[in-house]
């Protein structure tokens, strides 16, 4: 049915279709920043109710946004955030970073961004391979059991990293991209949905436009070449479906989505409102048995 719920975590109730605010523009122009904090504020309006941002989104710029657009938060939303990615102080740069004092003094810090005393859903970024994972998790476990997070998840893991964290910690969400035309993560998907573990896929929408690119003559591999095919097969696919359901082919890809597994919340992203709206609207979308499983069959690049 239309808004269908998940229980993250077992008890975390959410709706189903999320927003993603990372592609939310947190710069200092007047006109730009309202403009965000008007896609924040009609998201919530529209009944979402799991929007996700990280450390990483403009180095907390994106939390302090949302918690201007929307605290006071209403009874029922839930803000997840990010941490594990840190940016170098001599250059620059962006690189994992797993280290507990790292995790530990990002949650602080979005702690005190997001206006809040406890992060209800805590997602490690990625996992950095020069960190024990058991120092990572267990860095996390101990914020959760101070109260200042209440469930762990992790992002962009494998189902063997998937099964090592979860001998360790209770695994309430994972965060991978996935979507018509990026399923490499459908093992990970049938882990989680073995075990009830809420699947986030990140770049849901992907397909839903064309992600051909220029492959021609000698600078084109033969790899680069069956990709492009692959990935306009997709791309085609999708716009037929949504022009035999009068909705458009992001709200096509959405409703596979939504229609692939119940443990599926998908987070696209947008700084339009229009395009929110039209991402909303995909949650009423549903699609025949034919159209689903023409969509299954597609062979993703």
């Amino acid at each position: 049915m239309a808004w269908s719920t998940f229980r993250i975590g077992g008890d975390l109730e959410v709706r189903r279709l999320g927003f993603g605010a990372m592609r939310l523009p947190t710069g200092p122009g007047t006109g730009t920043r309202q403009a965000s904090l008007a896609v924040a504020r009609r998201a919530v309006e529209l009944g979402v109710t799991l929007i996700d941002t990280a450390h990483l989104y403009g180095w907390g710029a994106n939390e302090e946004l949302l918690a201007e657009a929307l605290y006071p938060y209403p009874d029922g939303l839930l803000i997840t955030t990010k941490v594990g990615v840190a940016r170098s102080a001599s250059t620059g740069e962006w690189g994992l970073d797993g280290r507990p004092d790292v995790l530990r003094g990002q949650v602080e810090q979005a702690l005190r961004r997001l206006r809040v005393e406890r992060i209800e859903l805590l997602q490690l970024h990625r996992i950095d391979p020069e960190v024990p994972l058991a120092d990572q998790l267990g860095a996390l476990r101990e914020l959760q059991i101070q109260g200042k997070v209440g469930r762990i998840g992790l992002s962009e893991v494998s189902v063997a990293e998937l099964e090592q964290a979860r001998g360790l910690i209770d695994v309430a969400s994972v965060q991978n991209r996935y979507s018509l035309l990026h399923r490499e993560h459908e093992p990970v998907l049938a882990a989680c949905e073995a075990a009830g573990i809420a699947f986030l896929p990140w770049q849901p929408v992907a397909g839903a436009v064309s992600a051909t690119r220029a492959t021609s003559g000698a600078a084109a591999t033969t790899a680069e070449t069956a990709a492009a095919a692959a990935a306009a097969a997709v791309t085609a696919a999708l716009a037929s479906v949504a022009a035999e359901l009068g909705a458009t082919p992001a709200q096509v890809a959405l409703a596979w989505l939504l229609g692939r597994s119940p443990v599926i919340l998908p987070i696209p992203g947008t700084a339009r409102v229009d395009h929110l709206e039209e991402n909303v609207a995909a949650a009423q979308l549903r699609l025949s048995p034919a159209h689903q499983d023409r969509l299954d069959r597609l062979s993703p690049p």
